[in-house]
């Protein structure tokens, strides 16, 4: 197997990126990118810590990424497995980015930064659905912020009914658990009684 070992390496390799490739980068968000922030229902969090990497899949109402101004997002911590994978991480190294998707758009959006976490309650209930406050929200401050373009939803394919998967074919989340803890998690049981689960724990 041949590693490259270099940024020369790399460079010599891939060549000298285009200018679109470089002027789409700022360190603010732009009316732009604004708009396509505020569009999303859905974005990819990532993080680091003593432990390794993490990416976080985060949804929730379109728009619930919050523009504070050009320099700040704020994003509400929902009701979730409790691990705090990503929470841990931002306590003990701040650095953080969010890649934003919109169904049925190809082009993405990347934002990179520096977070905290934030209780102050007034943040707190501004982020109230249907009566409930996350416990939590994450503050992140902007340092680069810039589109991807389309080549990699349209190869994927992400966004063409013709592709979906059927989930049946797939193992479930009852499974796996079952799989991995010799039946003692998990289960049909534990598949049938999710949507219920889900329901009453969304917010």
């Amino acid at each position: 197997m041949t590693i490259v070992t270099s940024i020369e390496a790399l460079e010599a390799l891939y060549g000298r990126p285009a200018a679109p490739s470089l002027v789409k980068e700022t360190d603010r968000v732009t009316p732009e990118y604004r708009a396509i922030i505020e569009a999303s229902p859905f974005c990819a969090l990532a993080t680091a810590g003593p432990e390794g990497l993490d990416c976080s899949p985060r949804g929730d109402l379109a728009g619930f990424v919050r523009v504070a101004d050009e320099r700040t997002l704020a994003m509400p911590d929902r009701k979730g497995n409790d691990r705090i994978d990503s929470l841990r991480n931002i306590v003990r190294d701040p650095r953080a980015a969010l890649l934003f998707l919109i169904p049925g758009l190809g082009t993405t959006l990347r934002v990179n930064g520096r977070a905290s976490i934030s209780v102050e309650p007034e943040l707190l209930a501004s982020f109230e659905v249907e009566g409930k406050q996350p416990r939590s929200a994450i503050v992140l401050t902007v340092e680069a912020v810039y589109f991807q373009c389309a080549r990699a939803i349209v190869r994927s394919g992400l966004w063409d009914p013709a592709r979906r998967v059927d989930p049946a074919s797939l193992p479930t989340p009852g499974r796996i658990l079952a799989a991995l803890s010799e039946g003692d998690v998990g289960g049909e049981a534990y598949d049938a009684a999710w949507p219920v689960r889900a329901a009453k724990t969304l917010w």
